[in-house]
Parts: structure tokens; sequence; C-alpha cells
């Protein structure tokens, strides 16, 4: 009774492990290239502004907005987003000269609310440019959703292993009751937490504090993309709650038993749904590799803590040398799966080898397989004792192995919970240059239209992302028939290179460049607007 009611406090004290978690990060869609681009000062004001993400996004009603000079909006109807572009229609003011502010929150495909500023100038910068109201770019949840992501976490861990221990390996003399409660109690956490989460995502995008949130906000998560994978996560814990009772008696049909695995299935696959995976470059590899994933630690953790607090203690010696070689082959198993789909997502998301130890999601990457590599040396230790067969009469040194695994694990899905609220390696190399407003964003003006670029990061050897937008003189959008751009560095004899552009829209240009060498280069437009009316513009880059 001593090691249960101290494993079951240990996993109360654990509980409380990511109540300070890191506070999560501001961005996982990061703003690329604005037109008219940011701080730039053009000859007419626009009639629609056009803000181009990492990956597609979602406005939050009411958030989108452009303040002329005066602080009047100026923005006419919603946004129209067409995968990561998003344009607000903008009407031309009494009075057009001088700053104007687009501020934005909006909701990127892994489910987290993004919030941003910018400024751009029609003949002169104002003296007195409008501002954002205090706060406008926070993220008022704080660590509610990260927390809630751990508790979540734990409930799948509480609900499945004990439920698979008391289908498949249960002592027939032993009750079940114990395995019922806490496969329950498991579910209950993850209605929990997703009610949890819900409020938390509720908070941080419309922007406002948990405490002032109103019916509306709340229900405005049922229209964003992340609202249906929630609704469908409570109502398949409801599934699984009906189905459990013959599971857990032991006596369960085939039927019931394949029944309850795919509502778990369906269930652990609106946890990617709701994150990275469904951003990634790779989104069905991704999530099916984070469902194995999730569905191997709930095994192997979840199991693990069935051992240590119900079986380890009264079970009778013959009886446990019988489970302790099953249990061992299942935690084999799932921790084979669990380490091959881990190193498949980091690989996904992580982008390039330098981000390992270059961000902070790859350095949380290393704690977590660090601490993981120390738990799999112990549990390998564990399962030498049940090859050689002397684990069942070692229980002693079996329960403390199990409690120190169970212990570490505890904090592994502390720093898991951390990973899925931090912006992926593949994107840190964007949300630095944002962060430095690196890159070059110039206006290029000729009779016939006004070109508006962005280059980012603009590095040495570094894929850099050109996007161009083409206007009237009047700052309507102009719709190009036909782009053709080269670069070239006169100073080294390097001739003009071809550039190949891609036209998301009519009159919007973007393509991937790249700079072999330092130097001031050339960066020539030539922009066909129809069968007769073409012209050339230029500018130069410089690359450091």
């Amino acid at each position: 009774m001593r090691t249960r009611s101290a494993a079951l406090g240990l996993l109360l004290a654990l509980l409380c492990v990511p109540l300070a978690p890191p506070a999560p990060a501001s961005a996982h869609a990061v703003l690329v290239a604005t037109a008219p681009a940011r701080d730039a000062v053009i000859s007419a004001p626009p009639s629609e502004v056009v803000l181009t993400f990492t990956e597609p996004i979602a406005p939050v009603r009411g958030r989108v907005q452009v303040l002329g000079p005066d602080g009047k909006k100026v923005h006419t109807g919603e946004p129209v987003v067409r995968g990561a572009s998003m344009r607000i229609p903008v009407r031309v003011p009494d009075r057009p000269l001088g700053t104007y502010l687009v501020s934005y929150r909006v909701i990127s495909a892994d489910s987290h609310p993004v919030a941003g500023s910018f400024t751009y100038s029609a003949g002169a910068p104002s003296a007195s440019p409008p501002r954002i109201g205090d706060g406008e770019d926070r993220q008022p949840a704080g660590a509610l959703v990260p927390a809630a992501k751990y508790v979540g976490y734990l409930g799948l861990v509480l609900a499945v292993g004990p439920t698979l221990l008391a289908a498949g390996l249960w002592p027939r003399r032993r009750s079940r009751r114990p395995a019922a409660i806490t496969a329950y109690a498991g579910l209950a956490l993850v209605v929990a937490a997703t009610a949890a989460t819900w409020v938390g995502q509720a908070a941080d995008m419309v922007g406002a504090p948990v405490g002032a949130l109103s019916p509306g906000d709340l229900e405005a998560v049922a229209d964003s993309d992340v609202g249906p994978v929630l609704t469908a996560r409570v109502a398949l814990v409801g599934g699984a709650a009906a189905l459990l009772p013959a599971v857990l008696s032991g006596r369960a049909g085939r039927w019931r038993a394949v029944s309850l695995a795919l509502v778990a299935v369906a269930g652990l696959t609106t946890w990617p749904l709701a994150g990275h995976p469904v951003a990634s470059p790779l989104p069905p590899v991704s999530i099916t590799a984070a469902v194995v994933h999730l569905a191997a630690m709930s095994v192997w953790v979840g199991g693990l803590v069935g051992v240590l607090v119900f079986l380890l203690r009264g079970t009778h010696e013959r009886v446990l040398a019988l489970i302790l070689p099953a249990w061992s082959r299942w935690a084999t198993l799932s921790v084979g799966w669990l380490v091959a789909t881990g190193v498949g997502q980091a690989a996904i998301e992580l982008g390039r080898p330098g981000a390992l130890v270059g961000t902070p999601y790859g350095r949380l990457l290393l704690g977590k397989a660090g601490l993981l590599a120390a738990v799999l040396a112990v549990a390998a230790w564990q399962r030498r004792m049940v090859r050689r067969k002397v684990a069942a009469g070692r229980r002693g040194r079996v329960a403390v192995a199990a409690a120190v695994e169970v212990a570490a694990t505890a904090v592994v899905l502390a720093l898991t919970a951390a990973l899925v609220q931090t912006p992926p390696g593949r994107t840190a190399g964007t949300e630095a240059a944002r962060a430095a407003r690196e890159g070059v964003a110039q206006t290029l003006t000729c009779e016939l239209y006004s070109l508006q670029f962005d280059i980012y990061p603009v590095k040495v050897g570094a894929p850099n992302s050109l996007h161009a937008y083409v206007y009237t003189p009047q700052g309507l959008a102009l719709p190009v028939a036909e782009w053709t751009v080269s670069l070239a560095l006169p100073a080294a004899g390097v001739e003009p290179v071809p550039v190949r552009v891609e036209t998301p829209e009519p009159n919007h240009g973007s393509a991937e460049i790249r700079f072999p060498v330092a130097g001031e280069w050339t960066l020539r437009f030539t922009v066909r607007t129809s069968d007769i009316d073409q012209a050339t513009v230029t500018a130069t880059v410089p690359v450091r």
C-alpha cells in the first residue's frame, strides 16, 4: 500500500510540472511580404493591401484593419484569403496623403494565433502616424494552452495503458475496478484539457484575457479550423467511454474491441490536426507519424503506470512472471515505434541540421531526446531482468526502475507540451529575418506601372524569397500578362541569370532566388501588361 500510495502521489505531483512552462511562441505562420512594403513611401494610396505568410491562414473576424492618416478605418468589407495570401480592400480617404497603419490577427494552419502591424505612407510620412491600441498583439492565454496540452497527454496515458492491461494482461483473480477508474479519469482529463484549450484558443484569437471573454468569443472558436477538431475529440471520448466497460471486463467481443481501437485512432488524430503536422511540408506523413507517436507513447507510459501502481503489488510471483515478459514485449514494440516516428517528425519539423542547436525548437528537442535516452537505458536494464526471468522475484528493483521511468517520462511530456507551442525549426530562419527586419523592400516606378518588391532574408547561398506586386500609377492592382526577371552582378562579370517566376495572383509574382556570392546585385524586372504595353525597371540589391 505504501508503494502504491507513493506512486499515485508522484503522479499527482508531476501533474503540476507544466503549470509554469515557457511562454508560448508569438507566431507560427510568419508574415514574409506585404504590398505596399513595410515602411515604404509610395506616390498614391493603393486600393488594397496584400499580406503574404509562410503558410495558409484564416483571419479573425473584426481583427484585420487599415487605419488612415487621420486614425479612421479605411478598409472595406472582410479580407479575402487565398492560401497564404490575404488581400484587404481599401477605400481612398478624402485626404489620402500620410501614414497608414495595417494591423492583423490571424490563425495559422497549425491553429496558433498570429498578430502584428506595420505602416506605409502615401506621398510622405505623417508627423503623427496612427497607432495600434495597447495589447493588440498580445497572446493573453499565456500558459493555459500548453498546460492544457500536458493534461491532455496525461489523460491519454491514463486512459490507454490501463485499458490495454485490463483487456490483455490482467490477472483473473484481481479486481479490474482500479484500472477502470484510472481509464475513466484519463478520459475526464482529456475532456477538461480540450475545454481549456478551447478557452485558451478563444483568448488568443480575440486578444482578450480569459476572464474578459464573452460567449461570442467562445463561439468564434467553432468557426475556426480548430473548433470542429476539438468538438470531434470530445465526441470520440464519449464514444470511447461507452465502449470501455465491455473491454475493461476482459469479455468484450471482437467487434467492440475493434470499435474501441478505431475510436482511439480517430481521437488520437485530432491532436496533429490541431498542431504543427497539419502545416508541415508533408502533412499526410506528419499526421500519420504523430498519431503513431502518440499511440506508442500512451501504450508504453500508460502500461508502465498500470504495472507500477496496480500489478507489482499483490500479484503472485508466478503470475507476475507471466505478465512481465508479455508487457516487456509490448513496451519494446511501443518504444521502437516511438523512436522511429519521433526521428521522422524531428527531421520534418527541423528542416535543416543547424536548427537542432540553433533554434529554441531544436534545443527543446535535444533536451527531450537526452532525457528519453536515459529512460530507455533504465528500461533496457529492466528488460534484461525480465529476459533472465528474475524480475518477478525482484519486484522491488522493478518498482524503483518503473518509478524512475514514470518520473522522467512525465518531464518528457512537459517538454512535448512546450515543443508543440514553439515555432518549428524549419521556420526559424524566416522568423529571425522578420524580427531583425532583414531583407530589401523597394518601390520602382515608370510611366506604365508602379512595382513594389520584397526580398528576404538576402543572404549568400541561402534560399531567398522574392515577392513583387504591380499597380497602376493610381494605386489599382494591375494584372501582368508576362514576367521576365533576371539577376546580374556586373562588378564580378556575372551576366544576367533568368529567374523563374510563379504567379499566385494576377498582379503578384513570386520566386525563390539564390545569391552565390556577395556584392551589389542588379535585379531587373520586365513586365508586360498587354500585347503592346511593356516596361522595364531595375534595382540594386546589396548582398553581404
